[in-house]
């Protein structure tokens, strides 16, 4: 099941995370964010122990989506090592998605 971040902690969960994290920044209005959401799911189970995966709720949480300057949701970013490696924007299919998390196992 996927972990929910918010701006409380943001820094403790995925920042100073020692494995990956994968961060889903979405809102509950956002339709490609529902779609995207089943998949963020199915890789929560599939990488637990591996990756961190987790989501945050932008209109809650605006500090953290200004800093990380998310613009259009969703926004799917990994963490590595307290540092924002990779940026994926929009609703993507499950196996662009599976390609990222592999190339920063």
């Amino acid at each position: 099941m996927a972990l929910q971040f918010t701006d409380a902690n943001f820094e403790k969960d995925v920042l100073e995370s020692d494995i990956p994290v994968l961060v889903d920044f979405y809102a509950d209005w956002c339709g490609p964010c529902k779609m995207v959401a089943p998949i963020v799911a199915e890789l929560a189970d599939e990488y637990e122990g591996v990756f961190k995966i987790g989501k945050i709720n932008v209109d809650e949480n605006q500090e953290t989506a200004q800093k990380y300057r998310v613009m259009s949701i969703p926004t799917l970013i990994i963490f590595k090592n307290g540092a924002a490696v990779e940026t994926v924007v929009g609703a993507v299919p499950k196996k662009s998605l599976l390609d990222k998390l592999e190339s920063h196992k």
